[in-house]
């Protein structure tokens, strides 16, 4: 469970089209140009986002639009959509510890529980925060610099 930018291009995906989907046709070269980032990345998120039934993907007038409402998408949707193609822990731990040491002997011992909790911590988190809640704040910076 690394956390790459993937996530964050994902989260403006989904704020995008919801901002856009009645003014525009959202697609993921609009989508790249809003993200700054290179087409083949957006579309590789947005096929992670359709696998995990988050949007739907039409040729043609109506283009990329959302499956499920904002309020019912948390940030732990999103990371496992676009994050977590395995169960691994975001800590990755250095591979060869000294045997011979007692620290090297002992360190994943002494660590793995506590970081286990620590990712707990944030997936629980992750699971209390939605992109609707992200939507609203982009709309008040909007209203604001009105």
């Amino acid at each position: 469970m690394q956390i790459t930018s993937k996530f964050t291009i994902a989260v403006h995906i989904l704020t995008a089209i919801d901002y856009f989907k009645n003014t525009e046709t959202v697609t993921s070269s609009f989508l790249a140009g809003s993200i700054g980032a290179n087409p083949v990345i957006v579309r590789n998120v947005v096929g992670d986002l359709k696998q995990a039934g988050i949007i739907n993907i039409s040729q043609g007038k109506s283009g990329i639009t959302l499956s499920k409402k904002l309020e019912e998408i948390t940030f732990y949707d999103v990371y496992k959509a676009v994050d977590n193609g395995s169960e691994e822990s975001i800590f990755h731990f250095h591979e060869n510890p000294n045997p011979e040491c007692p620290i090297g002997r002992n360190i994943h011992h002494a660590m793995d529980m506590k970081l286990e909790a620590i990712q707990k911590c944030m997936e629980d988190k992750m699971r209390s925060i939605t992109v609707a809640d992200v939507m609203a704040d982009i709309r008040k910076e909007i209203a604001h610099s009105k």
